[in-house]
């Protein structure tokens, strides 16, 4: 099947937003289907934090065969990541934050979602940034 930029954006959305529990289950599923994905947990000061998800979005892709070792790849998917934290930035900084990044990738598609939870007084607020790229689809 020919998949869409949208497409592929959903794909990283849900796993985004997947629990530890669920997340196993949506990647054999998505694999199945020709899309490889990835996911990492991620929490602490959103300033402070941006490195590591930087760092962590980049290991995860390619500890799951989203990337190869190459400055393409390896740039878009931190461009990507990059896009995903500008938009929930202005939401989130000075606050602590936890959630999730789901990563996805099918043909030259490469998308990178960042969703948290922030914790204000009692209440929880969420935000979510998206990122996409388009990268050579694999042989």
């Amino acid at each position: 099947m020919k998949y869409k930029s949208k497409d592929i954006a959903k794909v990283s959305i849900v796993m985004a937003m997947s629990t530890r529990e669920e997340e196993n289950d949506l990647k054999e599923s998505y694999m199945k289907e020709g899309i490889k994905t990835a996911a990492v947990d991620i929490g602490g000061d959103v300033v402070d934090s941006i490195p590591k998800i930087l760092e962590r979005t980049l290991v995860a892709a390619k500890r799951n065969g989203l990337i190869t070792e190459s400055h393409v790849y390896e740039g878009a998917i931190t461009g990507a990541a990059r896009e995903a934290i500008d938009q929930i930035l202005n939401k989130s900084v000075g606050f602590n934050v936890g959630g999730k990044i789901g990563i996805a990738r099918c043909q030259e598609h490469l998308s990178v979602c960042i969703f948290l939870t922030i914790g204000m007084f009692r209440l929880d607020e969420v935000v979510i940034g998206l990122g996409h790229r388009a990268v050579p689809a694999d042989d």
